[in-house]
């Protein structure tokens, strides 16, 4: 999308990239021992109460994971800053690459601060520290601050790239030249700046003081803006576009709706008095699933329609998209809206049986869990079959205008022959919806 010919650095792309494997194995592995006992955030004083062999696994892992991360993000904000051919200005970088270098330094910034909590936290369990044991001195509440600065900003990290996944689909299925550019590009960066500061409202059930509560409060009130100024530059570009309704089309369309429901459950989290009153309910979890199935789900799936051609020279089977769209969309809104009744209604978190009142909305869950899982399977068939038996997809199936639309499809080793030239922006369609130029391509070709 930049026109580099690979990574900046190949080596620390695999070595990131291999660190997962193992940390995979010892998550897998924890359970020959046992098991974790104190859940995905692995609080203390229970982590260190129940401390055992899997518990130690898991910290390992997830520091592996983090170290991956790490390395990731470094390669990505290298590669866009310095590897973008010298013809591109920085107004004419592709908006999926703005959303990459937003997430991962976000991650540069966030990810050590979670390694650091879980190095104590492994001391305190394996080597007789007292970081976080109450009765020897310790602070439990510490932990979770270390434990959100990054667990909040993880959620950006999952959804600014899928930001910039429809900031693609949408211009290029519309037909129309992207509304807002310059706005959404910074919002990116707007959201990575003040998503740093909005961890604590994990935390208004911790005892947290009253002026702590109001900044935090403020501060995730704040953190809408910049993702409402993206969601109103894709509806713009919507508005009078020659919209084709491809599957990849359906799945941003269907994000948008998705992700503004889920925006809304998280702006009144936001608010203190009502998160103290549904804190560990089912509403949060209903807003979580409205946010990252309907939101980072849903553009994964959007990106793989649209990019499929590309990666593999293959055309998916359009009706076995719009199939999949369809279940999906049913299913999700039938797994996750009851829930938000469930939860104002008081039903908590992680029970393993609810009161009998709760009935007949879990069984609508429940449905929608079963639809869900379904969905799944034309979408499964569609890749195998597409793969094997599509429709040549030819270099550029879609009359797309950014830069990986002129390679092959498949893209060859180090991606082109010879370096392009940017001649005009990736979103400049005209309104008729072709291009404004008459090459109706994105670059010009020259010798290396």
């Amino acid at each position: 999308m930049i026109g580099a010919r690979d990574m900046a650095f190949p080596k620390l792309n695999a070595i990131a990239f291999w660190l997962n494997p193992p940390a995979g194995a010892l998550v897998l592995a924890s359970f020959l021992f046992g098991g974790s006992q104190s859940g995905w955030t692995a609080y203390p004083p229970l982590s260190v109460v129940t401390a055992n062999t899997a518990q130690t696994m898991w910290i390992l892992a997830i520091v592996l994971v983090g170290t991956s991360s790490i390395l990731g993000s470094l390669n990505f904000v290298v590669t866009i800053w310095k590897m973008k051919v010298p013809s591109m200005k920085w107004d004419q970088l592709p908006l999926f690459c703005w959303a990459i270098m937003a997430t991962s330094l976000l991650a540069l910034v966030s990810t050590p601060v979670l390694a650091a909590g879980l190095v104590l936290l492994l001391f305190d369990i394996n080597f007789g520290t007292s970081f976080f044991k109450p009765d020897a001195g310790g602070n439990v509440v510490i932990y979770q601050h270390l434990f959100w600065f990054y667990s909040h900003p993880a959620v950006y990290l999952m959804i600014l790239p899928i930001f910039g996944i429809i900031s693609e689909v949408i211009p290029v299925h519309a037909r129309k030249p992207i509304f807002g550019y310059k706005a959404i590009a910074y919002s990116s960066l707007a959201i990575c700046l003040v998503g740093l500061f909005v961890w604590v409202h994990h935390m208004f059930t911790s005892g947290t003081p009253g002026w702590m509560r109001m900044f935090f409060t403020v501060s995730t009130l704040i953190v809408a803006v910049p993702t409402g100024v993206k969601v109103f530059s894709w509806v713009a570009t919507l508005w009078g576009g020659k919209i084709r309704y491809t599957s990849a089309m359906l799945f941003a369309v269907g994000l948008l709706m998705m992700f503004v429901l889920g925006g809304i459950g998280g702006v009144t989290l936001g608010n203190a008095p009502f998160d103290v009153h549904v804190h560990d309910t089912y509403y949060v979890v209903a807003h979580f699933h409205y946010v990252l199935f309907g939101g980072s789900v849903f553009g994964i799936y959007a990106g793989i329609y649209h990019w499929f051609p590309k990666m593999t020279g293959r055309m998916l089977n359009e009706t076995l998209g719009k199939i999949h769209f369809v279940l999906t969309f049913i299913g999700t809104n039938l797994t996750f809206l009851p829930m938000h009744e469930l939860g104002l209604q008081g039903m908590p978190r992680r029970v393993a049986m609810y009161d009998p009142q709760f009935t007949a909305l879990n069984e609508l869950c429940t449905i929608g869990a079963y639809i869900l899982g379904i969905s799944v399977l034309p979408f499964v068939l569609n890749i195998l079959w597409s793969w094997v038996g599509g429709a040549k997809a030819g270099d550029n199936p879609w009359d797309a205008l950014s830069l990986e639309w002129t390679t092959a499809s498949p893209p060859m080793v180090e991606n082109w022959e010879e370096l392009p030239i940017v001649t005009h922006g990736p979103y400049e369609y005209g309104m008729n919806g072709r291009s404004p130029h008459p090459e109706d391509a994105a670059v010009t070709k020259v010798g290396v």
